[in-house]
This record gives structure tokens, C-alpha cells and sequence, in this order.
């Protein structure tokens, strides 16, 4: 049975936490058959600095690391997770241009863009429920800038990403509310359009269950490819979360998720 995490982070993430040859073994461990490293190259840091500059050479040593120690039964991919090519296409266009061999780009958004001097969410003070809307507001219109370079994602991923810290300051958010769902449209729209995928991350399986409207509107909307993604940090965290999300998207009408080689979509049974 097909098992696959395609959202995960080594060391070669500044908050990983194991090597790739590690996380390939926890991941033959947890059960999985197809494990996608996707580790962090962000275009602006936590303080919204801009970064960019990449360095592909360790995170292609550690993956030929990985393989080599490959254990039987896992078939792995190198992929990365690209923040904020909005902020410059150019320079994302480049790194993804410089690439050893990539199977797969998650396109994500962590920063604010037109508030907040463009730090992390991660960062921000949510006890004022005015922030929290405004912050949602700028977050749906960056994503949908981002969906707007198809060349820079395959998939859109963790749209549920500010709401995080959101709930966890108190918060009774969603993206149900005031216009968000006309919001959230634009986007789904834009990456159906594309042809691209939308990811459902489980945040290491706390979040499953949430994306099923996302998941209906997207399918209404025309979309086809939808990959699925623990973002796992830690080996004991891979795969949390993936075959309810499997469980999910066959309720949803979905009989497939996107597996990416080489940046092109292959479709496996669930």
C-alpha cells in the first residue's frame, strides 16, 4: 500500500533536527514507501530580511548520503520547500534553476508582506483579534500572488499556516470567515488554473480534519493534483497525519495523490 510524506525537513532546514539518512530509516520505520526531503529555502528570514542566496552543496551531499544507506522498500525524493518567491521571482527562478536533479517545489508563505515588516507570523503578537484579520487578509492576497508563478511551486502548501498561532494565543479564527472564503477562491482557482497541486499539511497530524471544505472547493474549482505532507522536523513525526488525509480525500471525491519525479505530477492510488 502507498504511503507517502512529501513534507518533511532534515538538518539542512535551520530548524531540523536529523540528517537525511536518519529520516530516511524513521521513515521506512513509520511505515512509509515514498519520502520527500523538502527542506527550507526561504527568501526572507524570521525578521523578514531578505536572503537570497542558496546553497545547494550540502543539501545534495546529504541526500546522495541517504541513498546510498537507502533502506529497501522507501523510494526517496529531493524536493524543497521555497518561501516567499513573490519577493523576487528572479532570484527564486535562479535557485530553483541551480538545482541538482529536484523532484519536487512546495511554494509556501511565512511572512506578513505589506505589514509587520515582513516578519515570520511565527512572530507576531495575536492577543489584538483586529491583527488576526488584518494578518489574514495580507496572508490570502500573498498567497495568491504566489499562485500567480507557477513556474516557482508544483504545490501550494499549509494555507491553513498563520492560523496556527492564531488559536494558539486564544483565538476563534477560520478562514470561514467575513470575505476569506471569496479570498481563498482567487487562490484555489489560480492553482487549478495552473495545473498545479494543493497541499494538505497535516502539521504532524494536528490538522486533518479542517481541510475538507478546502478540499471540496478546490475539486469545484477544477483541481486535480493534491499532495499530502506531515512537515515533520523530527524522525519521530514523519507520516503523522497521512493516511487519514488519504481517508479524507477519498471522501472528499479524490481517488489519487500527486507524487512528483523530476517536477512532473504521477498519480497514486489511495
Amino acid at each position: 500500500m502507498f504511503l507517502g510524506d512529501l513534507h518533511t525537513h532534515s538538518l539542512c532546514s535551520p530548524d531540523g533536527a536529523v540528517p537525511m539518512a536518519e529520516l530516511a530509516r524513521a521513515g521506512r520505520e513509520a511505515g512509509l514507501t515514498c519520502l520527500c526531503i523538502t527542506d527550507h529555502c526561504d527568501l526572507l528570514d524570521l525578521t523578514g530580511t531578505f536572503t537570497p542566496h542558496f546553497d545547494w552543496a550540502p543539501v545534495r551531499a546529504a541526500y546522495d548520503q541517504a541513498r546510498e544507506a537507502l533502506p529497501p522498500g522507501l523510494e526517496l525524493r529531493l524536493g524543497v520547500e521555497l518561501g516567499e518567491a513573490y519577493e523576487s521571482p528572479e532570484t527564486a527562478r535562479d535557485i530553483l534553476a541551480r538545482a541538482p536533479r529536484l523532484d519536487f517545489v512546495i511554494g509556501s508563505v511565512h511572512n506578513f508582506r505589506a505589514m509587520m515588516g515582513k516578519q515570520d507570523f511565527y512572530n507576531a503578537d495575536y492577543s489584538d483579534l483586529a491583527l488576526c484579520h488584518a494578518a489574514l487578509e495580507d496572508y490570502l492576497d500573498t498567497l495568491h500572488a504566489l499562485a500567480a508563478l507557477p513556474d516557482c511551486y508544483d504545490t501550494l502548501a499549509h494555507i491553513l499556516y498563520p492560523l496556527r498561532y492564531m488559536r494558539q494565543a486564544g483565538q476563534d479564527v477560520s478562514l470561514a470567515q467575513r470575505d476569506y472564503p471569496q479570498r481563498l477562491d482567487r487562490v484555489l482557482q489560480q492553482v487549478a488554473q495552473a495545473g498545479k497541486a494543493l497541499e494538505v499539511n497535516t502539521w504532524r497530524g494536528r490538522t486533518v480534519a479542517e481541510w475538507e471544505p478546502i478540499l471540496r472547493r478546490f475539486k469545484a474549482l477544477g483541481g486535480e493534483y493534491v499532495t499530502v505532507g506531515s512537515d515533520a522536523h523530527r524522525a519521530e513525526d514523519l507520516g503523522k497525519g497521512v493516511a487519514p488525509a488519504y481517508e479524507l480525500l477519498r471522501t472528499c471525491g479524490y481517488r489519487y495523490t500527486a507524487v512528483y519525479r523530476e517536477r512532473k505530477p504521477v498519480m497514486e492510488a489511495i
